[in-house]
């Protein structure tokens, strides 16, 4: 039997686990030899095994396009397959099997079982491909080091060999918008040829590893393409916005700052018609495209809307930011310490998230993909809280 271990070894070595200095800068991209030397390696090894697996499947010969999406059954993946149903596409989904997939099988999406850190497993899954979307990662600002480059790094790694050996046509990889790091605030809009990795905090493992992934990616040798979503919000988030209602719940939300600064919010629908977009445009390969709001809601606002839909007081008790984000960063400090396994009821990241006005181009996305969202949020904040509103009286 083939042993896979050593792809993922091949990849530690080009992500070894960051220093915890708060300047540090991760590298834009891994070392590109070093990648296309590692494809090189397992590819006659793997078309062996595709081979033989197409053989066993009955999948030589398929006829129709075939989507493949990872992270279906998380927020951006679900649209994305919902969206290709609706267009009347094939779609495949790579699933676990301690996946919730009810969603899925009512849009008649194809369920395949495999893990993305297990290199052998996504043989059969991508296999007949035409394009491969891959949605899944590890969200969110909480975990180890290891965790996220398990989670991220290596899984990425995983798929581009399968994709590689499996002669995908296209790969759409979904990055963020945290690629950019941590910019002071200044005039203009961060575009798409901004350097990545800027003021990256300690313990900023999430950054690190989007970054790290990207660097795969740019490295694989057929066509592909990046898109970097913002705060992504709608139906089935069952990370972000949930936290944010349930601090307010609680009565433990503030208004950080004077609640002026506009949010990079946008409606997971709209990403997902951009990620579509990208991944049919012939002018995208090879290209990255930031896929953000611009501005429409102030965070004063966006808290508003959500009280008034919830039926809830309003917040109007303040913090600075300074003292946000310094009691942010304590938190974090003692959940180290402590080894937490849950995230804390405030980091850093959430206080950068809410209270500071960053502002992305999306002109690229505009011009190529002839994108740009469609749904303010006001509208789109009202028809996810009508989604999430059964869910409200499961969690205090």
């Amino acid at each position: 039997m083939i042993r896979m271990a050593s792809a993922s070894s091949l990849i530690e070595r080009m992500c070894q686990p960051p220093r915890h200095r708060i300047d540090t800068c991760w590298p834009v991209r891994p070392n590109v030899r070093v990648g296309m030397a590692w494809f090189t390696l397992f590819l006659p090894l793997l078309s062996v095994i595709v081979f033989s697996e197409s053989l066993a499947y009955g999948r030589l010969g398929a006829m129709g396009r075939l989507h493949v999406v990872t992270g279906a059954t998380g927020l951006l993946g679900s649209h994305v397959a919902e969206q290709l149903r609706q267009r009347g596409e094939r779609v495949r989904a790579i699933t676990r099997g301690s996946s919730n997939t009810e969603f899925l099988r009512s849009l008649g999406v194809e369920l395949v079982e495999a893990d993305l850190e297990q290199a052998g497993s996504l043989l059969r899954a991508v296999d007949g491909a035409d394009i491969v979307y891959h949605c899944a990662a590890r969200v969110g600002d909480w975990g180890t080091w290891p965790l996220f480059q398990r989670a991220v790094i290596e899984a990425t790694g995983n798929l581009l060999v399968a994709c590689q050996t499996a002669g995908i046509g296209r790969f759409l990889h979904v990055s963020s918008i945290n690629v950019y790091g941590h910019l002071p605030p200044r005039q203009g809009r961060i575009a798409e040829d901004e350097p990545l990795g800027q003021n990256l905090w300690m313990w900023d493992y999430y950054c690190r590893a989007k970054i790290a992934a990207e660097g795969l990616v740019q490295a694989y040798p057929q066509p592909w393409t990046i898109v970097r979503p913002s705060w992504m919000y709608g139906a089935r988030d069952r990370t972000s916005l949930p936290r944010v209602v349930t601090a307010i719940r609680r009565g433990r939300a503030r208004i950080v700052g004077d609640g002026n600064n506009r949010l990079n919010i946008v409606y997971t629908p709209d990403v997902a018609d951009g990620v579509l977009r990208a991944a049919s445009e012939p002018k995208a390969v090879r290209r990255a495209y930031n896929l953000s709001s611009e501005g429409d809601v102030t965070q004063r606002e966006f808290l508003n809307v959500l009280t008034r839909e919830l039926g809830l007081p309003r917040v109007n008790r303040r913090v600075s930011y300074f003292q946000a984000f310094a009691f942010g960063l304590i938190v974090e400090a003692l959940g180290r310490a402590l080894r937490w396994d849950r995230p804390p009821p405030i980091t850093r990241y959430a206080v950068a998230l809410i209270g500071r006005t960053t502002s992305f181009s999306i002109e690229r996305a505009k011009t190529e993909l002839g994108w740009s969202p469609r749904t303010h949020p006001f509208e789109g904040l009202r028809a996810t809280l009508e989604w999430f509103k059964p869910y409200l009286g499961r969690s205090r």
